[in-house]
């Protein structure tokens, strides 16, 4: 099975000082430790190291009056690279629309919104200028909607506010990280319910997630990923993850896929994602 050329969908890249706040979080909440380094030409040599061609580069804003800054942040950093495709982020208590408009128009190519975190998710009618303007733009939306890895007691992820957010918006493409884990048989069938939804794969079916997310990445079963390769795109959450990045792709590796569905994983779907193929 052959990993390269590959798209990672779910990188990482903010200024250091968010990083460190983000990776003081996760050490007091899950112990973990990060030793991978956040600086963009260095998460780029291990990626291309990888055989990653492109990667989304995903920002998001903990708190308001941050996030104009922080699209405009990851949207310099892009131009500086061949490989940066530049997503952009929004708060709810934010002036939605016009920091969202002015990431648009600036390049960004998509949305990220870590639900929890930011206090705000799929079915927050705060955000309706937001995903509205997706519609406009034709720019997809990446959120963190499933209660994974810690997330299970938030009021702003699960499947229903989800599939809420599918049904109300059903030419943007979403996609929900993490498989939807831990209610990813619900997530995996909203794939044969809804054209617009996606899943990424990033840290639950990476060989690691049984250790750090007590999460059994054989509990998916292979056929899923056979039959919806076309909605489920590879993705690591680089450089925040307490495993080497091999991990990430290596769990992926040892099942046994059609050469389509392999490519589709690794490239072809986040092209699709992207809005850069039918």
């Amino acid at each position: 099975m052959s990993f390269a050329p590959a798209i990672d969908c779910h990188v990482h890249l903010m200024p250091d000082r968010l990083m460190r706040a983000i990776r003081r979080a996760l050490n007091d909440a899950a112990g973990w430790e990060f030793p991978h380094s956040t600086a963009r030409e260095d998460i780029e040599a291990t990626l291309t190291d990888a055989g990653v061609e492109r990667y989304i580069a995903l920002p998001y804003a903990h708190k308001p009056d941050i996030a104009a800054e922080l699209n405009d942040w990851v949207l310099a950093k892009a131009e500086e690279s061949e490989m940066c495709v530049p997503f952009a982020t929004v708060h709810g208590e934010d002036d939605v629309a016009e920091v969202v408009t002015r990431a648009f128009e600036r390049g960004a190519r998509g949305l990220k919104f870590q639900c929890p975190v930011q206090g705000c998710g799929p079915a927050d009618p705060r955000l309706d200028p937001a995903f509205e303007l997706a519609s406009e733009y034709d720019r997809p939306i990446l959120f963190h909607a499933g209660t994974a890895p810690m997330f299970e007691d938030s009021p702003h992820v699960g499947v229903d506010q989800f599939e809420s957010f599918l049904q109300s918006y059903p030419d943007v493409r979403a996609a929900c990280a993490h498989m939807g884990t831990f209610e990813e048989d619900a997530f995996i069938a909203l794939l044969d319910e809804y054209d617009n939804a996606y899943l990424d794969t990033c840290f639950s079916m990476s060989s690691a997630a049984p250790r750090y997310m007590d999460f059994d990445p054989d509990s998916i079963a292979t056929e899923v990923f056979e039959e919806h390769a076309d909605r489920i795109m590879y993705g690591s959450d680089y450089p925040n993850i307490p495993h080497d990045y091999a991990a990430e792709r290596e769990h992926l590796l040892s099942r046994t896929l059609s050469e389509g569905a392999q490519r589709a994983i690794f490239k072809g779907t986040a092209e699709r994602f992207l809005g850069e193929r039918s």
